[in-house]
């Protein structure tokens, strides 16, 4: 997922889909390049991602992080990435490849869900709208495009259940648009306010635990429906931390979280 400023659309590279454009496509272990593509990847994670996987696994989001990827600060850049750990092995294979395919197929993070279209965010400047583009980019080695399985964007989102992602990614890129200025001043990333919003964007544990455990709902004013919902479901509870962060961080008000 990237940002893509309407004047550069015109110099990206793959075929563009629309959403009435047919697409071929089938990954199984018929195809003779099946799981090639899960190695050596540079694979970002979004929070959502992480919610997904470390829930699959049975761990904790510290757990997760600790064991699975890479934070990357990458020059001119004002939040870390977080990337999918390879494994330590000659093919650098992604850790959760089995024989048998993908050992957590049900989470798999958007970027897989969707492949081979990968998906960008399109900011106007003019309506200064957010709005998801598509393009058709496998890899030179994929044998499934060649295959007679013909798919729309439509077919496709609902055959892959990519929908809560796509929602929730693209709430995040609204937030990483805001990160191409640096917001933390002297104290840098690594400073109290950084660290802060990292936690409530990738560590949904010690989120909640800030929210119900310190005096956050003393300083915050939050609905009561939304609460109750925060305490079972750790996609409400993202939800909140996108509104906090951009108010924390910001200052930009919202309708679901409001200071006392």
């Amino acid at each position: 997922m990237k940002y893509i400023k309407s004047n550069k659309i015109s110099q990206l590279t793959g075929q563009r889909i629309e959403e009435k454009t047919h697409f071929t496509f089938q990954c199984d272990p018929d195809v003779s390049c099946f799981n090639l593509c899960c190695r050596n990847l540079n694979l970002f994670l979004y929070p959502y991602d992480v919610l997904r996987l470390k829930n699959h696994l049975n761990i904790t989001s510290s757990q997760f992080i600790d064991q699975y990827t890479d934070i990357v600060m990458r020059e001119n850049s004002f939040f870390p990435e977080v990337l999918l750990r390879m494994a330590d092995n000659s093919e650098k294979t992604c850790p959760f490849l089995t024989e048998s395919g993908c050992f957590v197929y049900p989470d798999r993070p958007d970027a897989c869900r969707t492949f081979p279209i990968e998906m960008g965010i399109q900011y106007s400047e003019a309506t200064k709208q957010d709005e998801p583009v598509y393009y058709l980019r496998p890899p030179d080695f994929c044998k499934g495009i060649d295959t007679k399985t013909s798919w729309t964007l439509e077919t496709w989102r609902v055959d892959q259940a990519v929908e809560p992602y796509h929602h929730m990614t693209i709430q995040w890129a609204k937030i990483k648009r805001l990160f191409q200025n640096d917001p933390w001043g002297q104290a840098g990333m690594n400073g109290k306010k950084g660290k802060m919003a990292f936690m409530a964007l990738y560590n949904i544990d010690e989120f909640r635990d800030f929210v119900f455990k310190s005096t956050f709902l003393k300083r915050y004013k939050v609905k009561q429906d939304l609460k109750q919902k925060m305490k079972k479901k750790d996609e409400a509870l993202l939800n909140l931390a996108f509104e906090w962060v951009k108010l924390f961080v910001w200052g930009i008000p919202s309708k679901k979280i409001i200071m006392k």
